[in-house]
């Protein structure tokens, strides 16, 4: 508590902080108002929601709950973040982009411990916040035994290959834009947490994580929750690790 209340205070007093958050989401309709409800707007520039082809009422919410709402016919959550990150790319001062915040949208986050992970940027201290759900608490049967693995081999892999001490590769984080686009991402689905972190070791951003604590999501995993999914993003996030080293 007393670690968030410095990164609320830090917050208060940097007004000229642009910060948006961009939510890729697809069939949340449940769960996305609750995440933008929970989000610290008063701290925010805008909240992106990009309906990334969803057959359900996510974009209808979203919008109900006060996003700008992107539309992402093609599925994949890069290629959701894309969309929204072309979108900031039309922000002119005063309006352009200083920190971006990433966060899902089924609600297994706690958005409103967002000031902790954009603290160290607002305080040029470090580029990149991860927001780790190993470092943190984690409910049981939030992170599958599958998550758990993977994580814990790709991160050793980033270790071994790119120097860079990570514990997750979760996708509640904050990150510089100036240093966001300097990474040129590429990945259109399941490689684009991993690719924006080797990328950021390679290019020797400041990188840290923060502890944030997770609970199951609401619904199903468009990932884990399938085998098919789970087979996929594994094999696409160990082909991105080692397609950058």
């Amino acid at each position: 508590m007393r670690q968030f209340c410095l990164g609320y205070f830090v917050f208060m007093n940097e007004t000229k902080t642009n910060i948006y958050v961009l939510i890729p989401a697809y069939n949340e309709e449940k769960a996305i108002g609750k995440v933008i409800a929970a989000l610290p707007k008063t701290l925010l520039r805008e909240v992106v929601v990009v309906n990334n082809a969803s057959t359900d009422h996510t974009a209808q919410v979203a919008a109900q709950a006060g996003a700008t709402v992107l539309l992402e016919n093609e599925k994949g959550y890069g290629a959701a973040c894309l969309r929204g990150l072309a979108y900031l790319a039309e922000k002119k001062p005063p309006l352009a982009p200083d920190i971006v915040v990433f966060i899902d949208g089924d609600y297994s986050d706690y958005p409103e411990e967002l000031p902790l992970l954009v603290a160290p940027i607002v305080q040029n201290t470090h580029d990149l916040v991860i927001g780790s759900r190993n470092l943190g608490t984690s409910e049981k049967g939030a992170l599958t035994p599958q998550q758990l693995f993977g994580n814990w081999l790709a991160t050793r892999l980033l270790r071994l290959l790119y120097k860079v001490q990570f514990t997750d590769l979760g996708p509640f984080r904050a990150i510089a834009y100036d240093k966001l686009r300097a990474l040129h991402m590429q990945d259109r689905n399941y490689g684009w947490t991993v690719e924006m972190q080797a990328k950021a070791a390679q290019k020797g951003l400041r990188c840290t994580e923060i502890a944030v604590r997770y609970r199951p999501r609401i619904g199903t995993s468009k990932i884990s929750g399938t085998l098919k999914g789970t087979i996929l993003a594994g094999y696409k996030i160990l082909w991105t690790i080692f397609k950058y080293a």
